[in-house]
């Protein structure tokens, strides 16, 4: 049904040098001599992608910008649609991780062309899931939920680890924020033995990620606290600072569920921290949200919360976040309901949205 996983975006002499699970360091030492003795413009374009790629996840942003514009323009000049296609990519990818959402479709759908035109059916898978996961972050559930699908059956077919793993976990995540937990946890399970059997230890991480989350909000905090440490050690392992950082803010979610409001506080403002340092817009607004709800929970003055809150959504409506937004009119309403003396329930830092979004079949 599926093989082990592997890493596309490791091209030529790499491909051989890299595995998947390398850590990010020891990629970008290798891909930054590969690019130092490229003989042609096209092993100069995929060891910059590789630069790119690896930057991109130990949050150097800055060198991951200027490498996938490099190994786009050695691309070009060898005329190589596909590697052109991944390098657009990457960069789509880069951007959607800035919070970029709109210059993330552009890139990706420029990728989607070249890939089709190149022939490259892996770039242009990529580049579809790239958009898939960028309309998925932005909560637009009933535009990609279809594509979701679609790739995970193309996925399958080709026993392709990595995009299973990808795919089911982000229906699994669409499930999850509609409300439907037992089918999503169903989905984060598979998708976390799919990629423990594929020896895919980052798409492991992450899946392990989205089981915790739905354990924490069945009431099992112990469990999702021993889980989010088994993919923190992973992300530890493989440099990944991205996921780790986001495995930090769910710590956070976790602790404020619970009720220790105290100890995610601390947990919210670590992950805050990491993300500025990544230049990670998405993240840091949503640890800096977590960060009001336990202030909020802690005493802070009402009309003090009011005010972060109207300059988170901003910060949401301008990257383009309609689930982050909803959590912020939920919590807003409850300060509402609490300050007119009416009991309301605890309300998590990742509000569902409500049920009657489109959930994927």
């Amino acid at each position: 049904m599926y093989g082990k996983a592997f890493a596309p975006e490791y091209q030529g002499e790499l491909a051989s040098a890299l595995g998947v699970n390398s850590s990010y360091e020891e990629v970008l030492a290798t891909a930054r001599r590969a690019r130092r003795e490229a003989a042609s413009e096209l092993e100069r374009a995929r060891a910059a992608l590789a630069v790119a790629e690896a930057a991109r996840r130990l949050g150097r942003v800055s060198e991951a910008g200027t490498a996938w514009r490099e190994s786009y323009r050695a691309a070009r000049r060898a005329g190589d649609r596909g590697a052109m296609a991944w390098a657009l990519w990457s960069g789509g990818t880069l951007a959607r991780q800035c919070g970029g959402l709109a210059l993330a479709r552009r890139l990706l759908g420029h990728a989607v062309t070249l890939a089709d035109r190149g022939g490259d059916r892996l770039a242009h898978g990529y580049a579809l899931a790239g958009l898939a996961e960028t309309g998925r972050i932005q909560g637009d559930y009933e535009a990609v939920a279809a594509l979701h699908d679609r790739l995970l059956e193309q996925a399958r077919a080709h026993g392709e680890t990595r995009h299973m793993v990808w795919a089911m976990s982000g229906i699994a995540q669409m499930h999850r924020n509609t409300g439907a937990y037992d089918k999503a946890l169903e989905l984060f399970e598979e998708s976390a033995r799919i990629a423990a059997d594929g020896d895919d230890a980052r798409g492991r991480a992450w899946s392990l990620r989205g089981i915790a989350d739905i354990l924490s909000l069945q009431g099992h905090v112990d469990r999702a606290l021993s889980l989010l440490s088994e993919a923190e050690a992973i992300c530890r392992r493989m440099d990944l600072a991205g996921a780790l950082a986001y495995n930090h803010k769910m710590r956070g979610n976790v602790l404020h569920r619970a009720g220790r409001h105290e100890e995610a506080l601390r947990t919210y403002a670590g992950a805050l921290a990491e993300f500025e340092a990544m230049q990670e817009p998405r993240g840091s607004a949503l640890s800096r949200l977590g960060l009001v709800k336990c202030r909020s929970r802690l005493g802070r003055p009402h009309h003090e919360t009011l005010a972060e809150l109207d300059a988170l959504e901003r910060d949401f409506r301008r990257i383009g976040l309609r689930q982050a937004q909803d959590a912020v009119i939920a919590f807003r309403a409850e300060l509402g309901r609490s300050a007119a003396g009416t009991h309301v329930p605890r309300c998590d830092a990742t509000t569902p949205r409500s049920p009657a979004v489109p959930a994927t079949s």
